[in-house]
Order: structure tokens, then sequence, then C-alpha cells
């Protein structure tokens, strides 16, 4: 959830009940593009995409909004994602490409939020927010990685095309924020119907990355 004193939020739906089959459940996958790296001090978010998952079947309900970073975009990452300040310079500033994001996850409930290195997506958006003088609390989430380790799948140095590739799933439009949202939606379901075979269980499935956590000393 995020806020301000207006109370601006979203919500996932928390009435999922932990005996749900993982089969059952429904998940928005996102993914964002920056201006580079340095997400706590001087770069920017460029563009926000994700695709809503409904058991174990990647949907085409997909959203996606360029956004105008008020800032140069490094020669860099115009050829990496192929984003220009042509292209985002009548696009929302952050703000209001959040608020777009946070109504299409308003609009298609969902038990969690999910990407690939999820940290990183979480901080920029927490990151944007906090710009505009917005509070942050992390929402419900899940990481792809965290379900490659409880599986004993992850290796160190691997990305998403690499994993996209041992799995057999296409890569779409790499390092765009909604190419890469929807090879991750791909990703999570077939992480997914291999995580039922021993969590069956939302309940089960969330104990198993807590204790994941624990075991890390993420907790």
């Amino acid at each position: 959830m995020f806020w301000k004193k207006k109370q601006y939020t979203y919500e996932l739906d928390d009435d999922i009940p932990l005996l749900t089959p993982v089969e059952r459940l429904s998940f928005i996958v996102f993914d964002t593009e920056t201006t580079g790296f340095q997400i706590t001090s001087k770069d920017r978010l460029l563009e926000i995409g994700a695709v809503f998952v409904n058991h174990l079947e990647v949907t085409d309900i997909s959203f996606q909004t360029y956004i105008n970073p008020q800032r140069d975009i490094p020669d860099l990452i115009k050829e990496l994602t192929g984003i220009t300040e042509e292209k985002v310079k009548d696009a929302p500033v952050a703000l209001e490409g959040i608020q777009s994001f946070f109504l299409y996850v308003e609009k298609n409930r969902c038990c969690a939020l999910v990407a690939h290195c999820l940290a990183f997506d979480l901080q920029v958006i927490e990151r944007e927010l906090k710009l505009s003088g917005f509070g942050c609390c992390k929402p419900k989430s899940l990481d792809t990685m965290d379900l490659l380790q409880i599986l004993g799948l992850f290796k160190q140095g691997k990305d998403l095309e690499a994993y996209a590739v041992d799995f057999g799933i296409p890569v779409h439009g790499r390092h765009t924020a909604l190419g890469d949202a929807v090879t991750t939606a791909h990703l999570l379901c077939e992480l997914l119907k291999r995580v039922k075979r021993r969590y069956k269980t939302w309940g089960e499935l969330l104990f198993a990355l807590e204790s994941r956590k624990r075991a890390s000393g993420m907790f």
C-alpha cells in the first residue's frame, strides 16, 4: 500500500483463503524501466508495464505507460530500451503514471504483485513516490527469484532471458517494461506449475517463501 495525507491508496485481494489451491490464484506481474541503476539518487522511472495472470495462464489484460523522467535519457539506455526523449515528451510524470498503474491493480484484483528481481522495481516506485511526498508500505508481493530458490533452480549470474531460455519461454520485447513483464509472467506460470507439486495451497506457498527468507537472514 502507498499513501499520503490524502489517503490515496490501492488494495490487493486480501480475502484469498490460505487453503486456495495455487492453480486458482491470480497475480499482477510488473516491470519497470529507468534512466539507469542509481535509483536512490539521480536516475528516474521511464516506463511501467504489467500483465494479469489468472489460474496459471497469462491473459491479454495488460498495462503499459511511458513516464517523462524530467531529465535526459543516457544514450546507453536509449539503445537498451528504445526509449527516447521524443517517446516520453508527452508522457505522464512519475506520480501520474504510478497512479494509473494503481488503478489497473485495483481493477484486476490479485493476491500479490510479482516481478523478477522484485526489490529493484519496488524501490523505483518507492523512490518516485517519496519525491512526490508520498509514504510507502510494501504491498504483498512475490519474486520469481524466490520461487527459483525454493525449487533449487536459482543460478548466480543468470538473468531473466537466460531463465526464459531454460524453460523454453519466448522472450517478449527484452528491456521493455511490458515485454519483460510478459516474459516474467510466463516464467511465473512455469515455476508455479512445479511449485504446486510440493506446496499445494496459497498458505503453504507463503510459508515456504517466508521460511526461505528467514533461513537466509532476510527477516
